[in-house]
């Protein structure tokens, strides 16, 4: 039998080298490539091209949902497992429209983790099922696309007049959009309002 091919990414280095150390030695899996940060994962792919891509969320470069999405546009064959410390109902929302096809978290034990690298090659789907229980409960993140862009330049620093730059907006439109994003996260502020976002993983 073919072993399945896997990368992995996740930009710390003991973590990745421990997946890597802990998958490989399973007679079927086969580690074909580890990089450390998103914006490296569709090159690699390309260069090694895996069966399956294990992606962490929180990279340097881009995130793992982003790099996820590369995948699904440019190697659809590629089947992707988002791993996460960060185990928000919002961020597996986003893992599936990105078109990840499992959502586990890191101390998920690593015969699971194996199970669900087989499982998604096969072409089924994997979901931590406290975080799908969670994500069904919570539902759809309240803010629209906009409100969402303004909020994560928000979080960064950005003043008014810097986000207005960035997407092409007048301050006037940034000041609704904030207001309103403030509104339906029930911030103070809009640190607030971002730190909010971030944690139902809606940012």
């Amino acid at each position: 039998m073919t072993p399945i091919r896997l990368l992995i990414a996740d930009d710390q280095a003991l973590v990745r080298g421990a997946l890597s150390a802990l998958l490989g030695l399973e007679s079927d899996i086969d580690v074909v490539a580890e990089v450390g940060r998103g914006d490296d994962v569709l090159a690699a792919a390309q260069s090694a091209l895996p069966d399956v891509a294990m992606l962490d969320i929180e990279m340097p470069g881009i995130d793992g949902i982003a790099a996820a999405a590369q995948l699904r546009a440019a190697m659809p064959s590629i089947r992707v497992i988002i791993v996460t410390t960060f185990g928000r109902p919002g961020y597996l929302k986003r893992a599936i429209r990105a078109g990840a096809a499992g959502f586990v978290v890191k101390d998920t034990p690593a015969a699971q983790l194996a199970d669900a690298v087989r499982r998604v090659s096969q072409g089924l789907r994997v979901v931590d099922p406290t975080l799908a229980a969670e994500s069904l409960a919570q539902g759809d993140s309240p803010l629209t696309e906009r409100e969402t862009d303004v909020l994560s330049i928000a979080r960064t620093g950005g003043s008014n007049a810097d986000i207005a730059r960035i997407l092409h907006l007048s301050e006037g439109t940034v000041r609704n959009h904030l207001s309103a994003a403030i509104g339906k996260t029930g911030g103070r502020n809009r640190a607030d309002a971002a730190r909010v976002a971030e944690q139902n993983g809606w940012l």
